[in-house]
């Protein structure tokens, strides 16, 4: 029990880390990293490319590092907003927004929570109806603020949502009074800011533009919605700086703790016999929901050019033997937290010899910590990928294929879709033609091409709520018990700004397993010629079809118009399709 005593009693360290068998070739390379951190911190593009222009593009997404010195001087000007909007009785906040600019405030809302007499926060990042419809239903309009967030200003799913939300608002309080219910948050010169100021909203914030949408949590497309939850801003900033400074140039490199986790990401991913490819993550309860953000920062940064870093999120397994040769564990411990069921697994996937480091966070406002650590680590990790941390070239041909798809049917009025290759109760199967009757036959074949080292995606295009999530983690549960693999999963289309680029430009490792389902209540974008459901079926085909022409393995379920139902069958058949006489 040696390890499992040096995990529990070494944790005075903000980061401490048992490699196993990889310690020895890690130890003998973190010296090649000296200077590593001097030339992230002199904004030095060439430590990430070799092509000018890809430099010079490098260089102007920087900003992030200067977040935690330059970001206090606005904390005095968004706590007088979050007070103007409490004195108007602004009760409800809804995001409209996608990726980078909604992952980080939902995970700050759900982390440090929403004080005492502040607006709740609600984020809107789908084109699914329902989802729109209930986010809105429980809610005053005439009591909620739209906070409409884009880097580019031209995010489709977050413009056609401000025209909905503008509509309704119009609805509930008259033509005169809707734009004091928006306030918008973009790069300067963007469409955005244009219509923020052509339509009077109440406030316009913008950002600096030298800054990646999922490098901006402590930007104010963060910082923006955190004030108006209450959120203490200046705590936040401060264990952002601290981190900073702890991954500073003159850090010594065994304590440089973002260039450490970085170092140690990006090592072990490019291990020439034996990667670890799929980071991990645990997490204590309450720090759990950082994990989707860590997820999209790693998958966007890290996946293209046929490599990167796998991030696995949600419940941990319950058995170590479930978990492969590809895994390293990281595990955000939060101090005074009910630790004691992650710390035993921790020490079973040390003495199993899974690499594992573990993170301490001594209080929830951690976070801030957490937000430069991490980004400062994937930018490390990038370097030992010989990627471009920094853009997101495979994320554009799914919107390619949407956009195509949308033009089509405004034309014609329907969308370019194929034939189900067969049908099983309420299921329709679209993928390779294999000769299988049932559906479970099918999926049966199509997960048996994984190998060790692959992993299963799930895609869902569904509403995102609570019983939805119990289901699909049900099935990934099943799926990692059964196959012994990572697996993932997302809503569409909101995975598109995050996993969505790994998928396409990562490693072709991934079984694709993308559902849809047919609206039974669809909602109309009021001036478009196509529905909220529309669009998001055009998303889904757009992924369908990217991920085709990529050469991944991919396979799309219909589930039907009853989702519950669909979502029950589908896991059935998947449980069938994995009984030990199958695979």
């Amino acid at each position: 029990m040696e390890k499992a005593l040096d995990f529990l009693t070494h944790l005075n360290s903000p980061t401490w880390y048992n490699l196993g068998d990889y310690a020895q070739l890690f130890e003998s390379t973190l010296q090649s990293f000296e200077g590593s951190a001097a030339r992230i911190w002199g904004r030095d593009g060439a430590f990430w490319a070799n092509d000018p222009r890809v430099i010079a593009e490098i260089e102007d997404r920087l900003g992030w590092l200067d977040l935690p010195t330059t970001m206090p001087i606005e904390v005095l000007r968004l706590r007088a907003l979050a007070d103007e909007l409490r004195a108007v009785h602004m009760e409800h906040v809804v995001l409209l927004g996608m990726g980078g600019s909604s992952v980080a405030p939902e995970v700050m809302a759900r982390v440090l929570g929403i004080a005492p007499g502040y607006a709740d926060l609600a984020i809107l990042d789908t084109t699914d109806p329902s989802q729109i419809r209930r986010v809105l239903g429980e809610r005053s309009l005439s009591r909620t603020l739209f906070l409409v967030t884009s880097k580019s200003g031209t995010t489709a799913e977050t413009l056609s949502l401000h025209t909905y939300c503008q509509w309704a608002m119009r609805e509930a309080v008259g033509g005169d009074g809707w734009p004091e219910h928006f306030i918008a948050i973009t790069d300067p010169g963007t469409p955005l800011e244009d219509l923020a100021r052509s339509e009077g909203f109440r406030a316009l914030y913008l950002n600096p533009p030298d800054i990646s949408g999922r490098f901006s949590a402590l930007s104010l497309f963060g910082l923006v919605p955190a004030a108006m939850i209450g959120v203490d801003l200046d705590q936040l900033l401060r264990r952002a700086k601290e981190m900073a400074w702890a991954c500073r140039p003159t850090a010594p490199l065994k304590v440089n703790h973002g260039l450490v986790l970085g170092a140690i990401m990006g090592e072990l991913a490019t291990h020439p016999t034996q990667p670890r490819n799929k980071l991990t993550l645990l997490a204590s309860p309450e720090v759990a929901p950082l994990g989707v953000w860590v997820e999209q920062l790693i998958a966007e940064s890290t996946g293209k050019e046929g490599r990167g870093i796998v991030p696995v999120v949600g419940k941990p397994l319950r058995h170590v033997s479930h978990y492969g040769a590809d895994r390293l564990f990281v595990y955000l411990r939060l101090e005074g937290s009910d630790n004691e069921g992650l710390d035993t697994l921790a020490d079973g996937l040390i003495s199993a010899g899974h690499p594992l480091v573990a993170l301490r966070m001594t209080d929830v406002y951690d976070l801030g910590a957490e937000f430069f650590r991490w980004e400062f680590a994937t930018a490390v990790a990038a370097r030992c990928l010989e990627i471009n941390p920094f853009d997101q070239p495979n994320v554009e041909s799914a919107k390619e294929r949407a956009r195509d798809a949308l033009a089509r049917y405004e034309e014609e009025r329907s969308l370019p879709e194929e034939l189900p290759l067969l049908r099983d109760g309420s299921l329709s199967l679209y993928g390779p033609a294999d000769g299988s009757e049932g559906a479970s036959g099918y999926l049966r074949r199509f997960l048996g091409q994984a190998g060790k080292n692959d992993y299963v995606a799930l895609m869902a295009y569904v509403s995102r709520n609570p019983t939805n999530d119990l289901l699909l983690e049900t099935i990934q549960q099943t799926l990692a018990e059964r196959l012994g693999l990572a697996v993932t999963f997302g809503y569409g289309p909101r995975f598109l700004h995050s996993t969505g680029q790994l998928h396409k430009g990562g490693p072709n490792s991934g079984l694709y397993l993308q559902i849809t389902q047919n609206e039974a209540d669809d909602l109309a974008i009021p001036g478009r010629a196509y529905t909220f459901g529309v669009l998001k079926r055009a998303q889904a085909l757009g992924d369908w079809q990217a991920l085709q022409e990529a050469g991944r393995r991919v396979v799309r379920v219909n589930i039907g118009a009853d989702v519950e139902a669909g979502l029950e069958e589908l896991a059935q058949v998947i449980t069938e399709a994995l009984q030990p006489s199958g695979l």
